[in-house]
């Protein structure tokens, strides 16, 4: 994998080859470590020629925590040309500058006072805006349609943040997809900084609240902790270095969705996400971003209930995963 000259935000790439063992041996796949010239994020991930086709059995990527700025320095200004826009003292390319087409997928249910800072905090250059709606009874539709007439409006047929975002998916048509909350908890003016990541060699990419740089105002000390436990679990299983496993702000390459399969109804959906690019082999990377206080309303969000359900996941695909494996000769447990 090598970056293109003419791209002035990637950095050199070095590369050694190694024998990866998973099941059985590849031959020589190569490890990649990118350095991120606006992050300043090392990523690694290893692959062969076949990371990308078909069932087989992939080396799981690896990310190291990006090292940033202040919380203060991360609030980004508004553009002031076509090219840059300014974050803190760190230059970041506009989405326009990128040449990338972005659909940014936002879940609702009775979000009529969030969506005008939600949508006001969107940065220029965004393909498409896919409101996926479980059936408000305020006028969250109307709303979005008078903040942004070029809105798609989905209305979700089954119940659920994880079957929101499987529809709203399925109707993305641009080459990179965003998830964002619409309860104004994250900042959609973030965007760029994961957008460049992914111009820089990423398939996935990841906010992260406990990355250096990263914050929020909103977790409570449970749910911090349950956080840490669960990410704690999912990387000593897959060898990943997850900082922030249930964090609902990703994006990613529309090509990692057919890895991604989601089937999950509720907010287990980031865990789900996150486990599968894991097994996948893909390679992520991890920018810090900040979470604030839901602006208007009650969140859905339950501590006991929802972690209990990411903790069936991650024991749901660890299961689905043995089962793949080939069976060792005259054993009875797969390995």
């Amino acid at each position: 994998m090598t970056r293109s000259a003419a791209n002035p935000y990637s950095r050199a790439i070095t590369q050694t080859d190694l024998n990866v063992k998973q099941g059985r041996t590849h031959s020589s796949p190569t490890q990649v470590y990118v350095r991120d010239a606006m992050t300043d994020t090392r990523v690694s991930g290893s692959w062969g020629p076949e990371v990308l086709d078909g069932d087989a059995p992939r080396p799981v990527s690896r990310l190291m925590p990006a090292s940033s700025p202040a919380i203060s320095e991360l609030l980004p200004a508004p553009t002031s040309n076509g090219r840059t826009g300014i974050l803190g003292r760190r230059e970041v390319p506009t989405l326009a500058h990128m040449d990338v087409r972005v659909s940014v997928v936002i879940p609702t249910l009775n979000e009529e006072e969030n969506l005008p800072h939600v949508f006001a905090r969107l940065p220029p250059g965004v393909h498409e805006v896919i409101v996926v709606d479980g059936h408000s009874t305020d006028r969250t539709v109307a709303v979005a349609h008078r903040l942004r007439p070029d809105v798609r409006i989905v209305m979700q047929t089954g119940r659920g943040k994880g079957n929101a975002l499987a529809e709203g998916f399925a109707m993305c048509s641009g080459d990179i997809v965003v998830t964002l909350d619409s309860d104004g908890s994250a900042d959609a003016q973030e965007i760029p900084r994961f957008v460049a990541a992914l111009c820089n060699g990423a398939d996935f990419v990841k906010g992260s609240r406990f990355a250096q740089g990263g914050a929020s105002s909103d977790i409570t000390r449970v749910r911090k902790l349950g956080n840490r436990a669960l990410s704690a679990l999912v990387n000593a299983l897959y060898g990943t270095s997850y900082t922030d496993l249930c964090y609902g702000y990703n994006a990613f390459w529309t090509r990692c969705l057919p890895y991604m399969r989601v089937d999950c109804d509720g907010f287990e959906v980031e865990t789900l996400i996150n486990v599968r690019i894991a097994k996948a082999g893909l390679v992520v990377h991890e920018v810090p971003s900040y979470e604030r206080d839901r602006i208007y309303g009650a969140s859905n969000l339950s501590a006991m209930r929802d972690g209990s359900r990411v903790l069936r996941t991650i024991a749901r695909e660890r299961v689905s995963a043995a089962a793949r494996r080939p069976w060792r000769s005259g054993s009875r447990w797969p390995r």
